[in-house]
């Protein structure tokens, strides 16, 4: 590979990595053909982009991106290979999904927006985060809570005190 085209894969890299928040290193260097093929194929159904580089050319674009990735640079050593998503948690869940099968491939690290996960054993984390939409959601249901029960309580009790007001007028005397 020439210096032309380490530039341009270089180049290349930069751009997915700012185009994308969320990226995952992984070792899938004991894969044979047909399973990275089928790997491949999982990843294309959850609208996730893999991408294998040499290491020297990813640490490269890591530094030309002017993003933070921290101790993800360490990650690098052996085969990586590189996912892409918008979706932060999709990568874990399609590698869980691929495991189910096979024992790779072996999560390296991850950055989620600008978040760390480094080692395999991350993986449970990564599919437990919850979107942002997610936690604002949860949020607003736990503000409403007590509105509601307050309401409800006052409602109810309303109907308590109708219900007496008219035993007691109906009551002979």
């Amino acid at each position: 590979m020439n210096k032309v085209e380490k530039s341009l894969v270089i180049d290349a890299l930069v751009e997915k990595f700012t185009q994308y928040k969320n990226i995952y290193i992984a070792d899938i260097s004991s894969l044979n053909a047909k399973k990275t093929s089928d790997l491949r194929r999982l990843l294309f159904k959850n609208d996730i982009s893999l991408e294998v580089a040499k290491n020297s050319l990813i640490q490269k674009a890591f530094e030309k991106s002017g993003r933070d990735f921290g101790a993800l640079v360490d990650t690098l050593k052996g085969n990586s290979a590189i996912m892409f998503c918008e979706d932060m948690k999709a990568p874990a869940k399609a590698i869980k999904e691929f495991r189910k099968k096979e024992s790779i491939p072996a999560l390296k690290g991850a950055c989620i927006d600008t978040d760390i996960f480094i080692g395999d054993s991350q993986l449970e984390a990564l599919i437990a985060l919850k979107s942002k939409n997610e936690l604002i959601g949860e949020i607003i249901g736990l503000l409403q809570s007590p509105a509601q029960n307050v309401i409800s309580a006052l409602q109810s009790g309303g109907k308590t005190i109708a219900g007496i007001v008219k035993t007691l007028s109906e009551r002979p005397e």
